[in-house]
């Protein structure tokens, strides 16, 4: 049994790893083609272009494993019924959880590299991807921005700013301004715990805290509100953030957590992210699943483009459903596990009921 277990993994691996790297270059191709329209906007060369694509592939990679976990999965199987290895298994006594198990060994570092890749790589690269693409463009208006550990910085003239989180409506939170005079030295400093864009280059602080510097002598001061004029846009703003599905978990729960404790916005596209987040990595597994009772199922029909095209139907519905689902937890207050996790529980549910009803047989 160890020696099935053995090569059928090897085998599922060996086309997994095939049809990601196919993917992954077909998609990579796209987004380059997708990148040339702008090519030449301020300094955005194709050699920007070229490293942002790049930049862009490990989100690429979180996204497509499942896809390719599944399509891979029925690749290999396909082979084995066209060499009539399959039916030599099951003829000799191995059952279909017995190869579902060689298959999900497979699966199982699979869907740990998924979660690595979508907690720690892809998230800090799709941030420097966005801020190469808007700097080589010009987009920041003669703002210089850049995104640290410590948030989110930008200069103005002789005024310092740094904002600890940027809010999905573009709310600031933690705002602090630092400026300075003409020979560079401090001359106040204010703090103020978020902030709402007003219109018309203002913003709108609350809970502001000053201390200026007159003389030589610190005066501190406090207000309720203060008003920001600025040549900070949210447009600026919106180019630095990254989706909710693409940030990190402990980035997520901070959203939530500064968004649930004002209590008058809503937190469940942030919940539905992190849920996603967690249980997402489980959907490798859950694709291998259901590729099983299709390869048995079509084992005197169709050949491998068959097959490779129902992976795909199966992998986009897979995708779509998880989308609706998002969607629809959002709009209608749908418990945020549930929305997460609905479409991963119905695919694997039909997959188990399938190879009980086919192992019966």
């Amino acid at each position: 049994m160890k020696t099935l277990t053995r090569y059928v993994g090897r085998d599922v691996l060996f086309a997994t790893l095939t049809i990601f790297a196919a993917l992954l270059s077909l998609f990579a191709f796209f987004d380059l083609i997708n990148e040339l329209s702008d090519v030449g906007k301020g300094s955005y060369t194709i050699s920007a272009a070229m490293l942002y694509v790049a930049l862009h592939l490990p989100s690429r990679l979180y996204e497509l494993f499942p896809v390719a976990a599944l399509i891979g999965t029925l690749f290999a199987l396909a082979q084995l019924v066209a060499n009539s290895e399959y039916t030599v298994m099951r003829a000799s006594g191995t059952s279909l959880w017995q190869i579902g198990w060689a298959v999900v060994r497979v699966g199982i570092p699979l869907a740990i590299a998924t979660f690595l890749a979508g907690e720690f790589v892809a998230p800090p690269a799709e941030r420097l991807a966005q801020t190469i693409r808007t700097t080589a463009k010009g987009d920041s208006s003669g703002v210089v921005a850049q995104q640290f550990t410590s948030g989110f910085w930008f200069r103005q003239e002789r005024m310092f700013v740094n904002i600890q989180t940027v809010l999905a409506d573009l709310t600031l939170v933690g705002v602090r301004i630092y400026e300075f005079d003409d020979d560079m030295r401090l001359v106040a400093a204010r703090s103020a715990e978020s902030g709402r864009f007003a219109g018309e280059g203002k913003w709108e602080l609350a809970k502001v805290r000053a201390t200026e510097l007159v003389g030589g002598v610190a005066k501190v001061s406090s207000a309720p509100s203060w008003t920001w004029n600025t040549v900070l846009r949210p447009s600026l703003l919106t180019v630095y953030q990254v989706a909710p599905e693409r940030l990190e978990l402990a980035t997520l729960w901070d959203n939530i957590r500064m968004l649930g404790e004002g209590g008058s916005a809503k937190t469940s596209r942030f919940e539905i992210a992190f849920w996603n987040k967690i249980f997402y990595p489980f959907a490798v597994l859950a694709m291998m699943i259901v590729a099983l009772p299709f390869a048995h199922f079509q084992r005197r029909q169709g050949g491998v483009g068959f097959r490779i095209f129902t992976g795909t139907m199966l992998g986009l519905a897979f995708f779509l459903a998880g989308r609706l689902f998002s969607s629809l937890g959002v709009l209608n207050d749908w418990p945020p596990l549930v929305s997460a996790t609905l479409p991963l529980v119905i695919f694997i549910g039909i997959a188990v009921g399938m190879l009980a009803w086919i192992e019966r047989r």
